[in-house]
């Protein structure tokens, strides 16, 4: 892409100096000392100049160059153990559901984290795809091939939790709806189940492979006047390997909410959300200055960039409850089901997508000189699935708007694990704002 982008710039130029006066002083071009310059030390070049001083052409140029180091960065996370093995973990529990609250619901391992007083053994079984549940009254437990495509259970994820005395209400099972022609609209004709279950305290959760731990993930919550929603939340996720992701959040009259993920020990992306005050103190008086007061929210991505955020994190909350509301699932028994599941997850996602850009405005900037680069927007996407399947999925996905207007999926600069841990930290504060 680089190489890409460096043509297209010389074009520009060339086009530039065609278009110019008469009058202007002709270049010899045996003489102009860039052209003995090799593309490396012309990209060499235009990384030693500001932002500012710099085309939009050889700006994506720059921006590119120094955002490898994260693309790098984040893309060694594809190849740790720990995350290919929650990787196949969530991909197990969605080809066959299991119900950590016995009754019917789909659960996963941030259930598993959430929730206190559900326990039992869960082995995969490769033969029959299924996962095989034991019962214990102490243990909440999953077994399973570390790899995908591996047929060996080698790996084991084991949740401890302690109880609060908050109870929280649980849909067990979902009730049916169908279409009514005379409303024009989805009735429900049998009621939701319901389970309560306690929240936790504490969770404390062990993943190890062959034996050997290989991550760990601890939850911390308080909890006022039995609210379900805590006042505090911490949760940290540390891999052997030296990732570590950790989230927290504290709900008072401003709410604040702080992600990070380092690698040894160095900052790969930092989040801090919800506070103008925190954000103030984060940006200083350098050359970020210019942003204090007018941001609530700052992303810091390894040394050379940060996002600011102007976000209204209640409204955000609320348009995605409204979204959930006004977009009902659809019946399975519809004659219709495949284009109205079709129809259903586009509408989320362009949902999604026109509440963030609505709610959540970013901009990319750079850290050394304060020139802004970019806006990012989000658009909705169809799914691209090396399966063939019936129902298509949709994703709202990260752009960089640039200021000649050009728009370039963030993950060609950032790799998709940016997009990834800014969803789940957008996720993480919006829970905060109900």
């Amino acid at each position: 892409m680089i190489k890409k982008l460096f043509l297209l710039s010389l074009v520009a130029s060339q086009l530039m100096v065609s278009c110019s006066s008469d009058d202007s002083p002709e270049t010899d071009p045996t003489t102009d000392p860039t052209k003995e310059l090799t593309l490396e030390e012309q990209i060499a070049n235009i990384l030693k100049q500001p932002y500012a001083s710099l085309s939009p052409a050889d700006q994506k140029i720059k921006l590119e160059a120094e955002a490898n180091e994260m693309l790098v960065q984040l893309d060694k996370t594809k190849k740790s153990s720990a995350i290919e093995a929650i990787e196949n973990l969530n991909n197990l529990l969605i080809q066959s559901s299991v119900d950590i609250f016995n009754g019917k619901s789909n659960n996963g391992i941030e259930e598993a984290l959430t929730v206190s007083g559900a326990y039992g053994i869960y082995t995969w079984n490769n033969t029959q795809k299924i996962w095989l549940k034991t019962a214990s009254s102490t243990d909440l437990k999953f077994v399973f091939p570390a790899k995908k495509g591996q047929t060996t259970n080698n790996s084991v994820f084991t949740v401890k939790s302690t109880s609060s005395d908050i109870k929280f209400l649980s849909i067990d099972t979902y009730g049916e709806w169908e279409w009514n022609s005379t409303t024009g609209q989805y009735t429900q004709v049998t009621p939701d189940l319901n389970d309560w279950f306690y929240l936790p305290t504490s969770a404390d959760a062990v993943l190890t492979i062959d034996n050997g731990q290989v991550a760990t993930f601890n939850l911390t919550a308080k909890y006022a006047n039995g609210k379900e929603v805590p006042t505090d939340l911490t949760y940290k996720v540390t891999l052997n390997d030296g990732y570590t992701w950790e989230m927290s959040s504290t709900k008072a009259v401003q709410n604040t909410a702080k992600a990070d993920l380092t690698y040894n020990g160095k900052n790969l992306i930092s989040f801090t959300g919800g506070s103008n005050t925190e954000v103030d103190k984060l940006i200083g008086n350098d050359e970020l200055g210019q942003y204090r007061g007018k941001a609530n929210g700052l992303f810091t991505l390894l040394d050379n960039f940060v996002i600011l955020a102007d976000m209204n994190l209640a409204t955000d909350a609320a348009d995605r409850i409204a979204l959930e509301k006004n977009v009902p699932y659809p019946a399975y028994n519809s004659q219709t089901y495949y284009t109205d599941i079709n129809t259903y997850h586009k509408k989320i996602a362009e949902g999604k997508a026109a509440a963030f850009n609505k709610n959540i405005k970013l901009i990319l900037v750079s850290k050394k000189d304060g020139t802004k680069i970019a806006d990012i927007v989000q658009h909705a996407e169809k799914e691209n699935n090396n399966y063939p399947s019936e129902i298509e999925y949709y994703n709202a996905v990260n752009y960089l708007k640039f200021n000649d207007k050009t728009e370039v999926e963030m993950g060609a600069y950032f790799s998709t694990g940016f997009n990834t841990f800014q969803t789940k930290f957008n996720e993480f504060t919006a829970s905060f704002q109900k």
